[in-house]
């Protein structure tokens, strides 16, 4: 939710399309992803623009990638268009029971997740970075080798 243009949304689709998931991405139409990468990555990949809350996207999944990841000059531009994709306990309550709230760290606590939602999935969030952490590694092996 939120830039679905951002590198983390982009290795989502990437991922969907090597390993056959289908990826749901809600963001405003100026953050999506455009056709050609779409086609380029292979995935199945949902997109719409309704804010998370709205109808449409209750009950489904709830993974979280946003905001501001290397725009620092940009917070209030992009906390306008992007605030309503924000994670915060209410969202989550409105995805399934079993969805994974994610995060890819550093946190912006307070706008791209709220720290209610960040601790109470914070094994989860922790979890997920240090998988990271090794993939990363095993990348910089492969490429030094």
């Amino acid at each position: 939710m939120g830039d679905g243009a951002s590198n983390t949304a982009r290795s989502w689709m990437f991922a969907a399309g090597r390993m056959n998931f289908e990826l749901r991405l809600a963001s405003p139409r100026k953050y999506q992803p455009s056709a050609e990468w779409l086609k380029r990555t292979g995935g199945k990949c949902g997109l719409q623009c309704k804010p998370p809350g709205s109808r449409a996207r209750r009950r489904r999944s709830l993974h979280r990638y946003l905001g501001l990841n290397g725009q620092e000059g940009e917070e209030a531009r992009r906390q306008a268009e992007l605030g309503p994709y924000w994670v915060n306990q209410d969202l989550v309550k409105l995805a399934k029971p079993d969805a994974l709230v994610m995060h890819c760290l550093p946190a912006h606590r307070g706008q791209e997740i709220d720290d209610a939602t960040l601790e109470a999935n914070a094994q989860t969030i922790f979890d997920q970075s240090e998988n990271r952490l090794h993939v990363q590694k095993a990348v910089l092996l492969a490429v030094n080798a």
